[in-house]
This record gives C-alpha cells, structure tokens and sequence, in this order.
C-alpha cells in the first residue's frame, strides 16, 4: 500500500512539474490577474509568459480571427481552448462608432510630456497589462477586454474566466513603454487600410505591440510602419489612425491614402509647437478639413467638434499643461451615456493621462473623475 501511495505521489509530482514546465509562465500571469480596488469592470495583469513577436509577423496576422487562432494555439498549447472576440461589425457591415481624442502636451511641472488619452466605446470592461519581454521594452498597455471575449456579463472573477485575459498581451489600443514612447489608435470608419508591397502583414493590435516592445523614437515607429504592411480587418469596420509620441517630444500621426493605394502618410507636430492632437477625421492636408465630412472622418461622433474643444483648450495653455489640466482637457471632450438608436448606451470607456518622463499611468475608468487609479512599471 505504502508503495503504491509513493508512486501516486510520484505521478502527481511528474504531472506538477510537467504542467510548470508548459504552462508556468501562463499560470503566473493568471494568477497575477486581479480587479482594481472595488471597479468591478478594471483589471490588471502582470504578463509573465513568453511572447515571440517575430514569429506573430512571420504568420501575416491581418484579422482578428487570426490573432485569436495563433493566441489559442499558442497558449492552448492542443487544449480546446476558445477565444471570440466581440469587435465585429453589424449586418451592414459598419461598426456603429469607436470615438477616441489623443495628445501629447509639454509638462508645466518640470521637463517632459503628457500623453492624454480618451478611449470612447459601448461599455465594456477594461485591462491593464504590464509587460517585461525578454527581447523588447517593458511596457504599460491598456486594453478593451471585448477584443477578447470579455462583456459585463463576462468578467475574468474565476480562475476558470481567466484565461482569455492571456490574450491582452495582443491587443493593446494605447500604452506607453520604458523609453517613454506612447501610442493609441483612434477609428475612421469605412477607412480599412489594406497595404499590398509584399511586406509582412500585421493587423492593428499587433502594431501597437510593436511599437511598445521595439521602438524608443517616433522614427523607430515610423521606420518599423515602413518595413510592414499595415492590414485593417474588414469583418471589424473600420480603419483606423495611430498617434506615436516619444519622450523627447516628437510626435506623429500615421494615416493611411484611401484614394491611393493605402499608401502610408505621416502628419508630424508643427515646428515650435507645444501639443499635438487628434480625434477620428485625418490630418493629412490633402484630407484636412475644417468641415465634418463622412469621406474623412466621423461627424457622427462629433470628432470635429472634439477636435476644435480640445484643440482650443490646449492653444489657451500654450500646449503647455498641468497634470490636472490634461486631466481636464480629457474630461472636457468625454461622452456620458450617449444612446444609440440601436439602443446601445456609450461612455468614455476610460480616460488616460501617461506621463513620458516618470513612466507612469493614470486611469479614471468610465467617467468617474473622482478617482483616479495609478500604474507603474
């Protein structure tokens, strides 16, 4: 009896270490995931298990779909696991709005620049994930955990829930990393970049990881865009613009030409200028407009508007902020119950100030701008 006791002991103790050894970085990173303070619908993860960013732009990942099929193998390791991701659009192929203001503003309070940051979708629960890759920057990023499964009525409470949060990891919409560079992606519907040179292709997400984990400058970002072609996935929308900011204070917009072949164009700061900003219409001049036009942008979610409230409020600081003014800068272009015709009730999903020279985070989730959470690395 004693000895079949030890070999049972023996067979557990081969399965432990065996489960350790395939999974240990996963079972850590799970285990790290916790709800902040008593916000039932913002977490945070410490992402401990391996990640290969090579391999992810080797595969030509440009949807989706396909991110979450190399995420399952990836981390299913052969178990059935599932991951589905709620970002599609509706039967008219269109999502409905993703609405989002991005800056970067000089600091009144000593060297170096605010990133701001309004994310504005349906509710939906938030992650904040940090990152030390072996090969790559250690990183703050957030998440809408709806690109990976998450709802209201889906939240990561057990352990059993959990797993899709393995997923974050891919799926950044705005983070900054230890050298300070910042970036966030903001919707321009009907605008789906579909680059065609033969290069590797990555979809949004992915990008964004990449800019967290490789560049430290703008012209690194813009240098890794170059080397790629940027795919925006059709079966979700929309297409999008991104914002890269770094901590010496070069900034840029990368849009995208719909009437030429989706060939990449840059929107830099203007020389002198203190700020650089932008919401869901493009910037490059030979799209720019004053007046809101679907070809361009979002009218229906008041991006000019928004533009024009935040872009005067950082002209009467001279671009030059305050942390509670880039706060307020934020709070003054936020949505608050804002019901769709569908139905469907839309909020500032969260609302970021990072600042670029202390590598620091601060989030207030879903309009309650009486708290605010802070994360660093």
């Amino acid at each position: 009896m004693k000895k079949v006791l030890l070999w049972v002991i023996g067979i557990l103790a081969a399965i432990c270490i065996a489960v350790a050894s395939i999974w240990g970085g996963e079972i850590r990173t799970l285990n790290s995931v916790k709800q902040v303070g008593d916000n039932p619908y913002l977490y945070e993860m410490q992402y401990k298990a391996a990640y290969d960013l090579d391999d992810l732009i080797s595969k030509d990942i440009d949807s989706n779909a396909k991110l979450l099929d190399y995420v399952v193998k990836r981390i299913g390791k052969g178990l059935p696991i599932q991951l589905k991701s709620s970002q599609v659009a509706d039967e008219n192929g269109e999502m409905n709005v993703m609405n989002c203001t991005s800056f970067q503003a000089s600091k009144a309070e000593g060297e170096g620049y605010w990133y701001g940051r309004n994310y504005d979708f349906f509710k939906n629960p938030t992650m904040v994930t940090v990152s030390r890759p072996k090969k790559g920057y250690a990183s703050i990023a957030v998440s809408d955990m709806s690109h990976f499964g998450y709802s209201l009525d889906k939240l990561p409470d057990k352990l059993a829930r959990k797993v899709n949060c393995l997923a974050a990891v891919y799926a950044p919409v705005d983070g900054i990393n230890e050298k300070g560079l910042c970036t966030s992606i903001m919707a321009l519907p009907k605008q789906c970049a579909w680059q065609e040179s033969g290069k590797h292709k990555v979809g949004t997400t992915i990008l964004m990881r990449l800019f967290l984990d490789r560049c430290a400058t703008v012209q690194e970002a813009l240098d890794l865009v170059a080397s790629l072609d940027i795919r925006h996935d059709a079966a979700v929308g929309t297409g999008y613009h991104y914002m890269v900011a770094d901590a010496y204070g070069d900034v840029a917009v990368i849009e995208f030409d719909k009437d030429d072949g989706w060939k990449t164009m840059i929107v830099s700061k203007p020389e002198g200028e203190n700020a650089m900003l932008v919401t869901n219409h493009l910037l490059s001049p030979k799209y720019y407009t004053t007046v809101p036009d679907e070809a361009v942008g979002n009218p229906h979610s008041r991006s000019w508007w928004r533009y024009e409230t935040a872009g005067a409020y950082l002209k009467a600081h001279n671009g030059i902020l305050t942390f509670a003014e880039a706060q307020e800068c934020l709070a003054q272009v936020h949505w608050k119950d804002l019901v769709w015709d569908n139905g469907m009730v839309e909020d500032t999903q969260y609302s970021n100030v990072y600042d670029q020279k202390n590598i620091t985070l601060a989030l207030r989730n879903w309009n309650d701008y009486e708290t605010t959470v802070h994360f660093s690395l």
